[in-house]
């Protein structure tokens, strides 16, 4: 080889030794940050958001000031961001709520009265009943002409009786009074007041010294004869009833009371009645009793008020409307059909921001119309979903939120439950709407359109009620939406609420 190829030789190998170091250099340093600044970024960026506080997610609802380990389950606690949304919550899509048909409705504080006005039907008092008997027996001489319906005055005329048993001892009375000895006629006397005979009648006697064989039957009070049971020419023996009648001084109106509103019934209480016949016109009254059993089929009570009927307008049969309770107060509210009754608990959905909801659990008052009291659990000015609320709960089931929700012991025990029923399949919950056609403590009939999951066309079938008390503020006739699932013993309602779009199938 020539000297010159030589030189070229380890000129070339010089040029790429230093290439190779040059690029080793580089791979092992990185790029200098003199040269595009670039060496900063291969370093991992630092967490600089907030820590608003730490949480256990199978017990978000507790909340601490410092990492750690859960005391509830074997985990570490979790950071919660500023920002990040709230893990407690279920998240659905705007646009999808929207074609679902979710609506919200403000929790508010109203004035909601304690009085309640329920339709009511004016009855005779059957406290004041008169009937009149024979005091012996006798026949019936003459008869007033009188029929069931007819009004009578107190003292009115209604039967004279021929008594031949009484002629024979007003006899033996006044021959012993002839005779002077007192102590006969005063046992006469005695005589003839127990068989029966009335004391005017006995004095008349007395006084007149004539037999009195007749006697006559008067109404003892004015009022509606009911029955008139004697006629010209009847024998009648002692004890028999004559007539009936009731009296019109007073009257009751009887009016049907949903259970829910019981408490606003207490005997003693005023009440105040309007009537379609006397229209601008209030008439008062006051509870007299309520009665003690409850219709199963209608879930109301009888109350039954008596009122003054001095004139005897009111008439039995006649419509009424009966308000009854105390002054209006002021009471936290929502949309009855907001509340999803479980059985063991009331939850609502709370909007905490859009296509977030939160279930909480509420303690529930009572109910006016299509308003629900809310006692404890949310506060005023709270957006809580009023419509499609069972779309959302059957998400928050799938994703075990309601499970966690319930405390830190339902944790543990979730867990277990979830373990030992590995390998069997889950219930799968659907959903329909209907009409209660039927309702016992432990079943509902429903008459409900398709159920698309199942393909059913509409029908009337039976279903198990799966919670004890779930469907106790239901009755017949209510238009519902309802969630069911199998089991083993069929098929059984979880849930069941009010259909704000009045459940057209």
């Amino acid at each position: 080889m020539s000297p010159q190829k030589k030189l070229f030789t380890v000129v070339l190998l010089v040029a790429i030794g230093a290439g190779l170091g040059y690029g080793a250099a580089r791979w092992t340093t990185g790029p200098s940050p003199a040269v595009g600044g670039q060496g900063a970024s291969s370093q991992p960026p630092a967490d600089d958001r907030k820590v608003l506080y730490w949480y256990d997610p199978m017990v978000p609802q507790h909340k601490f000031d410092k990492p750690g380990k859960s005391p509830f389950m074997d985990m570490q606690l979790v950071p919660k961001y500023a920002g990040e949304a709230d893990a407690s919550g279920v998240a659905v899509d705007p646009r999808v709520a929207q074609m679902l048909g979710v609506r919200t409705a403000t929790a508010e504080k109203q004035r909601i009265g304690a009085s309640v006005q329920v339709p009511a039907t004016v009855q005779l008092n059957e406290r004041d009943v008169a009937i009149l008997q024979a005091r012996t027996a006798g026949f019936v001489q003459r008869v007033a002409r009188l029929a069931p319906g007819d009004v009578v005055a107190a003292g009115a005329f209604i039967a004279e009786l021929l008594v031949p048993e009484w002629a024979g001892a007003q006899q033996e009375f006044l021959a012993l009074r002839r005779m002077g000895d007192a102590a006969l006629t005063a046992a006469a006397r005695q005589r003839l007041v127990l068989l029966g005979m009335p004391t005017a009648l006995v004095q008349q006697v007395e006084r007149t010294g004539e037999v009195q064989a007749l006697t006559t039957v008067h109404a003892p009070t004015g009022g509606l004869v009911q029955e008139m049971m004697v006629r010209p020419g009847m024998t009648v023996s002692q004890g028999m009833s004559l007539a009936r009648i009731t009296g019109l001084s007073t009257v009751w109106l009887e009016a049907a009371l949903p259970e829910v509103q019981a408490a606003t019934a207490r005997v003693g209480e005023p009440v105040e009645v309007t009537l379609a016949a006397f229209p601008g016109e209030t008439l008062k009254g006051k509870v007299t009793s309520v009665l003690p059993e409850a219709s199963s089929e209608t879930r109301t009570l009888r109350v039954r008020a008596e009122l003054p009927n001095p004139h005897g307008r009111l008439r039995a049969g006649m419509f009424a409307q009966m308000r009854l309770g105390g002054p209006a107060e002021e009471a936290l509210v929502v949309p009855a059909e907001s509340v999803i009754r479980t059985g063991e608990r009331a939850i609502v959905y709370v909007v905490e921001q859009p296509g977030r909801f939160t279930p909480v659990p509420v303690r529930i008052g009572r109910e006016w119309g299509d308003k629900l009291e809310v006692l404890e659990g949310l506060q005023a000015g709270q957006q809580v979903v009023a419509s499609g609320q069972f779309l959302i709960d059957s998400e928050a089931s799938m994703q075990g939120l309601l499970q966690r929700q319930a405390g830190p012991s339902a944790a543990p025990a979730s867990a277990a439950a979830s373990a030992g029923s590995q390998g069997a399949p889950s219930a799968v919950v659907h959903q329909g709407q209907g009409r209660i056609v039927g309702l016992t403590p432990q079943e509902v009939t429903l008459d409900h359109g398709p159920v698309p999951s199942l393909k059913w066309p509409a029908m009337q079938m039976g279903f198990k009620i799966a919670q004890p008390g779930l469907a106790d503020s239901f009755k017949v006739g209510d238009k519902v939406q309802f969630t069911f699932r199998e089991s083993a013993e069929g098929y059984e309602v979880t849930g069941v609420q009010r259909d704000p779009n009045g459940g057209a199938k």
